[in-house]
C-alpha cells in the first residue's frame, strides 16, 4: 500500500478535481540546470507556448534518475515496467499564464514503457541503452538512445551530499523544482497534465559529466555553456492526472528534429 500524498499548500494552484490515474516514485535524481538566452530557446518551443524565463534567461535542464513502485490507481504494481531508467531533457514555459515545463525528450531503457507514455500522455520518448550503479553515496548513469539519426548520449558520475535544504521562496531552487504541470503537443492539440509531489527537499551535488550530447540539437550554441546548478534528491512520489487537451496551435514551423512530432528531439 501507499501513503496519499495531502499537503498541498506549497503548490501555487489548486489540485486537480479529477483522480489521479498513476502514481511512480522516482530514485536518485539529478537535476543538472543550463542557463541559455531566450531567443535560443524560443525558436525551439512552439510559439504558442510561452518561455518561462528567470531573470529574463531561458532554462533547460538534464535529469536522470530511477523509476520504480509504479501503478496505475487501485492496481498492484505492473510487471515488468514497475521499475525503469529515465532520462528527461526539459525547459519551463507557461500556457494561459501557467507555469509548467516542456521536455524535448524524455530517454527511457524499457520499450512498453516508451511506446505506453508516447500513446497515453503524447510524450517524446524514446528508446535507449541505459544502465545505473550505486555505491554508497555514489552513482553511475549511463544512456544511448536508440535509432536515432544524431548519436544523443549522456554518461555522468555523482556524488551527493547527505545535508537537505528546502529551496527559499522566488529564489532559483524554488523556481526550477516546484513545477506541477507539463505540456506537450499531441496532433494539431496542446495537451496539459497534471501532477502533484510533497514539496522539494533537495541536497547539494557534485557530479562529473563524462559525456554529454543530449543538447546537441542546440547545435553549436550547446558547447557554449556549461551546467551552472545542480541538485539531487534521493525519493520523490508523484501522483499523473488525466491528461487533457487545453488548446489548439497555431500553423508552426519546427525548425529543429522530427518534423512529425512538435514535443521532441
Amino acid at each position: 500500500m501507499y501513503i496519499e500524498l495531502t499537503e498541498t499548500k506549497h503548490r501555487p494552484f489548486p489540485m486537480p478535481k479529477a483522480p489521479w490515474f498513476l502514481t511512480p516514485v522516482w530514485n536518485e535524481m539529478l537535476f543538472l540546470h543550463y542557463q541559455y538566452p531566450s531567443s535560443l530557446i524560443r525558436q525551439l518551443v512552439p510559439q504558442d507556448l510561452e518561455l518561462d524565463l528567470f531573470e529574463g534567461k531561458a532554462w533547460i535542464s538534464i535529469i536522470p534518475f530511477k523509476v520504480t513502485n509504479m501503478r496505475m490507481r487501485g492496481l498492484p504494481l505492473f510487471p515488468y515496467l514497475h521499475s525503469y531508467l529515465e532520462l528527461n531533457v526539459r525547459t519551463y514555459v507557461k500556457y494561459n499564464n501557467i507555469p509548467g515545463i516542456y521536455f524535448f525528450s524524455l530517454d527511457a531503457d524499457k520499450l512498453l514503457a516508451v511506446l505506453s507514455a508516447n500513446i497515453r500522455l503524447g510524450l517524446p520518448y524514446k528508446k535507449a541503452h541505459m544502465s545505473f550503479l550505486q555505491e554508497d553515496n555514489d552513482f553511475f548513469i549511463k544512456s544511448k538512445r536508440i535509432g536515432s539519426v544524431s548519436n544523443y548520449q549522456f554518461e555522468v558520475l555523482y556524488h551527493r551530499h547527505k545535508m537537505l535544504y528546502e529551496p527559499l521562496p522566488n529564489s532559483l531552487d524554488a523556481w526550477l523544482l516546484e513545477r506541477y504541470i507539463m505540456y506537450s503537443i499531441w496532433g494539431s492539440y496542446i495537451v496539459r497534465g497534471d501532477i502533484h509531489h510533497d514539496q522539494w527537499k533537495v541536497s547539494m551535488v557534485n557530479a562529473d559529466i563524462i559525456n554529454n550530447t543530449m543538447l546537441d540539437f542546440l547545435r553549436d550554441d550547446a558547447s557554449n555553456y556549461s551546467s551552472t546548478h545542480m541538485h539531487y534528491s534521493r525519493r520523490k512520489r508523484f501522483l499523473f492526472f488525466p491528461p487533457k487537451i487545453v488548446g489548439k496551435i497555431s500553423e508552426y514551423k519546427k525548425e529543429y528534429g522530427d518534423k512529425k512530432t512538435l514535443g521532441g528531439i
